[in-house]
């Protein structure tokens, strides 16, 4: 399916788009439920997700045979003409990664285009000013890479390197072209692999994106034939680095039958894709609403009753069958009309609620964390800065645990430290007042010299104030005080990190109360 310039928006941050219509309703005091099973397992297990991962049925298992859930976000640019993620022109880049952190968000993915290993290519839009973002200076983008890596593997998050299109001009309907052949695409890939061998927080590479017409699946054709092109350039990964999955996007049409672009995996069922090493296929999927396109589903009378028979027919096979783990490594939507919100509450529904399935459920990386995506936003507002909890809060059900960070700088895995006594400092932000209700956040910064297990947060109003709903956090109020507790996926904070979360209330008006934090 055709679509609209979804990716490379803000080549420079003027660029940034107009804000999203919509204003903020209560719904997304469900985010703070978004806990995971894995979290509750017995006390004697390790935390799921350390180490590199492999695949067992439809499950996605970690080094020591633990299901894990991927529940992240794509955070676009390295692709673009920009040849670093975007964003980096308003705020330094570790406090967007705690930030990702303190939503619940457990893994990045990370497009990129062949571009980024040309000699020539500089990174720019950067802000250096104020302390931001200083230890990218100098850097070209493959090392700054290692640096947003390094980090997220730090706060517990794990990467996923998508190899997004052959350079910065625009995706490519095969995985080669005139200017980028085969042999380059499968030298880079090699390269990435081999960059990042033994560094876990990379637990895969997404071969290339939204392949569609003419490519085809179990067609044969050495030239079109995405599924034998997937396995060529898998078995090159792994020859380097065998402890990464290959994730293996569809096609746009299989046997007269089309969809999205990259979302069609009719054909894995009966044409596999096999490697030399087994246990490394996860296949992936993207979805998009009605912002990005129409789909003769969302007109069917049925809607959106239908849908689980369509993701079925699809891609949802694949793990219903045990055939496979399934990604959904890009969905997203504006939200601005009905269908779309009826579409990302039956996705939501499908992928799985981790407090009822655990890990035995679909992965995703929602699209996007960045605001500048022309047809869907983002997380993020067009400040960087604000979160769309409306959009964070449908996906609360399906978020999971972070896995076990590498134990420095921000994040950390939540173990003891160095048996100091835990501390940390919390500041209040308004973010919007309009009189009648406001919207606030808070910010949880471990000031100790141990991770954090959990905080808690207590304040009195100055006034008559009262919380509506909160997200990221659980609370409780008397009277004019408030006690606020970190959800499960945002209690554990490494030194020098932090953790967020948000709330409504009423009325606006009000001055900021004074806040204490606890820290255990």
């Amino acid at each position: 399916m055709f679509r609209s310039l979804r990716r490379a928006l803000g080549v420079v941050a003027a660029a940034l788009l107009l804000p999203l219509a919509g204003v903020h309703v209560a719904q997304a005091d469900v985010a703070r439920t978004a806990t995971g099973a894995a979290s509750a397992a017995g006390a004697t297990a390790a935390a799921p997700g350390a180490g590199y991962w492999h695949t067992s049925g439809r499950q996605i298992l970690d080094a020591a045979g633990q299901p894990v859930r991927i529940a992240g976000i794509n955070w676009f640019g390295f692709e673009t003409a920009n040849y670093v993620v975007h964003g980096l022109w308003s705020r330094d880049y570790k406090s967007m990664i705690d930030q990702m952190k303190s939503l619940g968000y457990n893994t990045i993915r990370l497009p990129y285009s062949d571009d980024i290993f040309k000699s020539g290519t500089v990174p720019n839009s950067i802000d250096f000013s104020n302390g931001k973002n200083t230890d990218l200076q100098g850097l070209n983008s493959l090392q700054i890479m290692d640096k947003l890596v390094a980090y997220a593997g730090q706060d517990g998050l794990k990467v996923i390197l998508d190899r997004h299109r052959p350079d910065a001009s625009a995706q490519s309907a095969l995985w080669y072209t005139a200017a980028v052949p085969e042999s380059t695409w499968i030298a880079n890939l090699r390269a990435l692999a081999t960059r990042y061998a033994g560094q876990s927080t990379v637990v895969g590479i997404d071969l290339h994106n939204e392949p569609h017409d003419p490519a085809c699946w179990g067609c044969g054709d050495v030239a079109t034939d995405w599924r034998l092109a997937a396995q060529r350039a898998g078995d090159a990964v792994l020859s380097v680095n065998p402890d990464l999955l290959i994730f293996v996007e569809g096609v746009q049409t299989y046997n007269g039958v089309s969809g999205w672009w990259g979302g069609n995996l009719m054909g894995a069922g009966q044409y596999p894709v096999q490697l030399s090493v087994p246990n490394r296929v996860v296949y992936s999927a993207h979805d998009y609403a009605t912002s990005v396109a129409q789909q003769p589903w969302f007109s069917d009378p049925s809607f959106p009753a239908n849908m689980p028979g369509v993701w079925d027919k699809y891609w949802g096979y694949l793990f219903q069958q045990n055939i496979a783990p399934v990604w959904v490594g890009e969905f997203g939507t504006t939200l601005a009309s009905t269908v779309d919100q009826k579409w990302l509450t039956a996705l939501v529904s499908y992928l799985r609620p981790t407090s009822t399935y655990g890990a035995d459920s679909f992965s995703w990386t929602f699209w996007s964390w960045n605001p500048n995506s022309g047809d869907t936003g983002g997380i993020l507002k067009d400040d960087w800065q604000t979160v769309d909890t409306v959009k964070d809060g449908y996906l609360a059900s399906i978020k999971a645990p972070a896995f076990p960070g590498t134990g420095t700088g921000g994040g950390g895995d939540g173990g003891g430290g160095d048996g100091s006594t835990a501390a940390c400092a919390a500041t209040y932000t308004t973010t919007s007042d309009w009189g009648s209700g406001f919207n606030a956040s808070v910010t949880v910064k471990n000031t100790g010299a141990s991770a954090l297990k959990s905080w808690q947060v207590k304040w009195t109003w100055p006034g008559s104030q009262q919380i509506t709903n909160m997200w990221n956090a659980t609370y409780t109020q008397s009277g004019t005080s408030v006690t606020a507790v970190n959800a499960d996926h945002n209690g554990a904070v490494g030194v020098g990190g932090s953790a967020s979360f948000g709330f409504g209330g009423a009325p606006g008006g009000g001055t900021a109360p004074t806040l204490s934090c606890t820290a255990t």
